[in-house]
Parts: structure tokens; sequence; C-alpha cells
């Protein structure tokens, strides 16, 4: 029997991202940011850093990118999805937030041109500026009422405010 330690393991790992929908009455907390030399327009989102919850990770990049400090409410879905930038698979978890608070004077992350609040009607007109088909599907998914407690979601690895 072969030893199990001379194999090479090779597990496909895809990008693993969080993202949230914050709603004021019709409105959609969106982020203009520059990618690969185009604007582009897209929800306060991005990567799971390592020993991070997801609900830590999504509050963390809401802050980085638009200066809003935001309440995790519910949990709008999980969504898969092979990006057209980079040509990886990325699983998406996607929140709905309300806004708490801001700070104008924040410096936001590199790349993120300005923080914007704007309504569905306004984010379709942007066509493919949009970061991903997955900013209409994550709007649509609140618009329609879906809903997922937060509950669902357990981190063993980091403390978490939302358990």
């Amino acid at each position: 029997m072969a030893d199990p330690t001379l194999i090479p393991l090779q597990v496909w790992c895809p990008h693993v991202t969080v993202a949230c929908v914050v709603a004021d009455g019709d409105r959609f907390l969106m982020v203009e940011e520059e990618v690969n030399g185009r604007l582009a327009y897209n929800q306060p989102a991005g990567h799971l850093d390592d020993g991070e919850s997801l609900t830590t990770a999504a509050l963390r990049e809401t802050l980085e990118e638009t200066g809003w400090t935001v309440d995790l409410e519910h949990l709008l879905g999980i969504h898969q999805w092979r990006s057209t930038e980079h040509g990886d698979g990325v699983v998406r978890f996607s929140f709905a937030a309300r806004p708490v608070s801001h700070d104008p004077e924040r410096r936001l992350d590199d790349g993120i041109r300005r923080a914007i609040w704007l309504t569905r009607d306004e984010i379709v007109a942007l066509g493919d500026q949009l970061r991903s088909p997955l900013v209409l599907l994550s709007i649509d998914a609140w618009l329609s009422g879906q809903r997922h407690p937060l509950h669902l979601l357990h981190s063993l690895l980091a403390e978490d405010r939302y358990p």
C-alpha cells in the first residue's frame, strides 16, 4: 500500500468572498472602484481572510470600502460563480445589513473611488460596469424578501458577533 504522505494532494480551492446588501429606503450602498484599469460597481465585498469568520469579513469589508459601520441582519444567499476577471471559481456569501454610522473621513481601500447610494434602476443602468452578475442577484434576493438566519453560519476559528 502506498504511503499517503507521498501522494500529492490536489484540491480545487475557490475564492471565498463576502458581500453586503445595505439598503436605505429604495437605495443601496455601492462602491465605485478601479478594477484592472476599468471602472466597476459592486456591493461592499471582498475576500475572507485566514482565521476570520464570514460575518466578521462582511463587516470589515463594508467598513474598509465605504466608511460605513453596519449591522448584519440576514444571510441572503450563497452564490457560486466563475469570475470573468480571473477565471477562478468564486463562492460568495451575501448578507443583508442595515447602516449604523458613517465616517466620511475614513480612508477607503486602494482602488475604491467612492461609496455611493443608488436605486436598483440606477444599478441596472450601469450594465457592463457591474463587477459581476452577483450584484443584481443579491439585490433581487433582498427585494424578493429572501432572508436566512445568521445562526446558520458557525465559526470555530474566530470570535464572531453572530454565532
